[in-house]
């Protein structure tokens, strides 16, 4: 199940979050443009997750693929 994660030590960024082992197969949330349910505060219609880990928990994949695939229609 390695596609599930992937970690890149080389980054500029690296670790862009203060969590043991994050996932930057996220790095850029597929959810941001969604009603995700993180931690993110929105301001003036723009939505800050810079206290959000949720898409760099390996754990949380599954449920990332769940809702995009819930937000497009695509049958699970």
């Amino acid at each position: 199940m390695s596609y599930k994660y992937f970690q890149n030590k080389e980054c500029e960024f690296f670790p862009c979050h203060k969590i043991e082992d994050q996932n930057c197969l996220f790095c850029f949330c597929p959810l941001y443009s969604l009603e995700c349910g993180g931690d993110f505060i929105l301001e003036k219609g723009v939505k800050y997750c810079d206290r959000c880990v949720f898409n760099h928990i390996p754990e949380n994949y599954d449920t990332i693929i769940v809702l995009l695939k819930w937000h497009y229609g695509i049958p699970t």
